[in-house]
């Protein structure tokens, strides 16, 4: 998930921008108007009820909804800037790819312009500095750089530059009944990505209860890898009349060898300290005895004893 040419492409355009203006949106505002001719204006719900964001060419407008806190609405002005500016590079990503179906193809070029327009918010190499320099402080590099804590998180699963290498975390957005809705591995190799969310025992679904906490666990898979998770709850801007806000828990993990620079992990043994046994999902965990169990693991014997009851009524043979 690093894009080595729209990286330095939107770290050079963002260092172009910080001469003209400190205020980031600003900037972009200017650089759309005087470069390409575009202006932004923000409309209210009642005139755009089911968009947050539209490009009119003909009107020459991007157009946002008034749902869109500060940070996005910087975010979808990069997007625009990153399809005109960075069109080139991601041609020839788009084209490398080879994607058949139309659909994805756009969805891809569509991440794309999102990365760049990241990339920008988050310049990679001031970014890493700030990064170290502050223990990955997730809440301060949201102010520092005028970002969401979405944004950051999936920026930081990218700083795999050649050389100048961030530490590699990983990245999933769940809602309350654990379907993923975005998964980023980074250089992690973490076997979390494609299976944990499945797990009710991983404490990130904690944070649903308390939405303004960084909720951390300390996790130890069935291969005895132990991983560092952070997550905190992020609300959508998108919502319909009447109906609850769409929530989930954004989580970024870490192998625990490489968290304790952490200030998240500060005080704590990453190595030694106890930590939550968790498994994969139930239909491929063969931890035994688990009263979180929903299912039996696929393809293990069941044991059914109408004198005994254990922990689960799921008891199976081990291997």
């Amino acid at each position: 998930n690093h894009f080595a040419d729209l990286d330095h492409l939107a770290e050079q355009i963002a260092d172009e921008l910080r001469l003209i203006s400190g205020e980031l949106y600003e900037a972009l505002l200017n650089r759309l108007r005087t470069k390409h001719s575009i202006s932004v204006r923000i409309l209210p719900i009642d005139v755009m009820p089911e968009r947050l964001r539209r490009v009119d060419m003909h009107a020459r407008q991007l157009q946002l909804s008034e749902l869109l806190p500060p940070h996005s609405r910087a975010f979808q002005a990069a997007v625009l800037l990153g399809q005109m500016e960075a069109r080139e590079q991601i041609d020839a990503l788009a084209a490398a790819a080879g994607f058949a179906d139309r659909a994805a193809l756009r969805l891809y070029r569509r991440h794309l312009a999102a990365y760049f327009a990241a990339a920008m918010m988050m310049p990679y190499a001031r970014f890493l500095r700030a990064c170290e320099a502050t223990g990955y402080d997730l809440p301060l590099l949201e102010r520092r750089f005028g970002a969401g804590f979405e944004q950051v998180a999936h920026r930081l699963t990218t700083l795999q530059r050649v050389g100048a290498r961030g530490l590699p975390f990983f990245m999933l957005r769940v809602d309350r009944a654990g379907q993923v809705s975005k998964r980023y591995s980074g250089a992690s190799g973490s076997p979390l990505v494609n299976g944990a969310a499945g797990c009710a025992l991983w404490r990130v679904y904690d944070a649903f209860q308390q939405p303004t906490t960084l909720t951390t666990d300390l996790v130890s898979l069935e291969d005895d890898s132990r991983w560092f998770t952070l997550a905190r709850v992020v609300e959508s801007p998108a919502r319909m009349a009447g109906a609850p806000p769409a929530r989930f828990a954004v989580v970024i993990g870490i192998d625990a060898a490489f968290a304790e620079t952490l200030v998240a992990a500060k005080g704590r043994d990453l190595r030694n300290d106890l930590a939550n046994p968790m498994g994969l999902g139930c239909a491929i965990c063969l931890r035994n005895q688990c009263s979180q169990r929903a299912a039996p693991p696929a393809g293990q014997t069941l044991i059914v004893n109408e004198r005994e009851r254990g922990l689960t009524p799921f008891d199976f043979a081990g291997e």
